[in-house]
């Protein structure tokens, strides 16, 4: 992990971020060159450096995590990272699956829930919801059901209220 403060002791030794230490530091090695060579881009861009060296000692981060090998390990194994904006900081989160999401849903709403719901709270089109779905009827997990209105409805009966009847099916 790069230290904000260590990045502003490098850029202040630096001659004020003319020399670019701070930039090898932090593993930019060509701009790090160019800084070094043309005293910052004439200061200018040591002045840069100064507003927005902690974005960099946290984009730097990122990219370290994410290209260590113990990253590329997770990588491998979960194939499911994202970036996510946190207010001003950049995070790594893990990203839900949609049979985490599908039960869930189903969780919150009793047991009972529809392709459209899932869709819309796994950000996924409609056709991949009612797959998912389709698939946790197979595996005997959930059932389909067809309200009065003739909505097509799955059912997960471990997640139903068992003491609510079910009079609009």
């Amino acid at each position: 992990m790069y230290s904000v403060g260590i990045a502003y002791l490098l850029w202040l030794f630096s001659g004020f971020g003319a020399l670019g230490f701070h930039r090898f530091y932090l593993g930019k090695i060509p701009t790090g060159l160019l800084w070094m060579c043309t005293g910052g881009l004439g200061m200018v861009g040591a002045i840069y450096d100064f507003f927005t060296l902690p974005g960099q000692v946290r984009a730097a981060n990122i990219r370290n995590a994410l290209f260590s090998p113990i990253g590329a390990q997770a990588r491998q194994g979960a194939r499911n990272w994202r970036y996510v904006n946190d207010g001003d900081a950049r995070i790594v989160k893990e990203k839900e699956t949609v049979e985490r999401v599908i039960l869930k849903l189903a969780k919150e709403q009793k047991g009972v829930l529809s392709a459209s719901e899932v869709a819309l709270a796994a950000n996924i089109p409609m056709e991949e919801a009612k797959k998912n779905l389709d698939t946790l009827v197979s595996k005997g997990f959930a059932e389909i059901r067809v309200r009065k209105t003739g909505t097509l409805v799955y059912t997960i009966p471990e997640m139903m209220d068992t003491d609510a009847p079910l009079e609009d099916f």
